[in-house]
């Protein structure tokens, strides 16, 4: 089990200090993180956690999932290692147009 945790259905007030503070009530918090919109600065309502040992860990778990989190009832499981499919900021669109539409000359038979 590793020590870092995902925390889904965060209430949007969270920052890394509440959340540092919530999960200070297990264990030892080596890092927390509320991920926010790049633009407006607010919480997507999800963030991560690492604890300081695995056995804090699991205790965060059993602790927190399920539990509500002003009136949020929170998500909190073993992190992911993030896969290039996973990410969301760009992705293949593909280049330089295209599209249908008739091409002078070309036959596609």
């Amino acid at each position: 089990m590793g020590r870092k945790l995902y925390v889904g259905n965060l209430p949007y007030s969270a920052n890394d200090a509440i959340l540092k503070q919530k999960f200070e009530e297990v264990g030892t918090v080596d890092s927390s993180k509320v991920i926010t919109d790049r633009e407006t600065g607010r919480s997507k309502g999800f963030g991560f956690i690492e604890m300081s040992t695995d056995e804090e860990a699991e205790e965060a778990i059993s602790k927190f999932n399920g539990s509500e989190f002003d009136g949020r009832p929170m998500t909190v499981s073993e992190a992911k290692p993030m896969t290039p499919n996973d990410s969301r900021g760009g992705g293949s669109r593909g280049g330089f147009g295209g599209g249908g539409g008739g091409g002078g000359g070309r036959n596609r038979y």
